[in-house]
């Protein structure tokens, strides 16, 4: 049985989002979901420019685990920008 997940340290809250491409209907497009944990990975490295050694110790997590959620996200937004998908925010879940 694997273990539980824990969540690193999420520093905003957001709304439900969804980008997707224009024209395009999107209750007909394929859906890309990005996780909170992906979503300030990505924002800690690549918006804030912060290392990873930084960013990781900021969400309380591994660094290799910090450089694995954002190889996951990376290859998510190209999955989405590349093949026309949504790109969707997961909801933020109730404590």
């Amino acid at each position: 049985m694997p273990r539980r997940r824990k969540r690193g340290r999420v520093r905003f809250r957001f709304g439900r989002v969804c980008y997707k491409p224009c024209g395009i209907p999107a209750n007909t497009l394929d859906r890309v979901t990005i996780t909170y944990d992906e979503l300030e990975a990505i924002r800690l490295a690549d918006l804030d420019g912060m290392y990873q050694q930084d960013a990781s110790e900021m969400m309380q997590i591994s660094r290799p685990t910090f450089s694995r959620l954002l190889d996951r996200v990376h290859k998510k937004i190209a999955d989405a920008l590349i093949n026309s998908k949504a790109l969707e925010l997961e909801e933020w879940p109730e404590e």
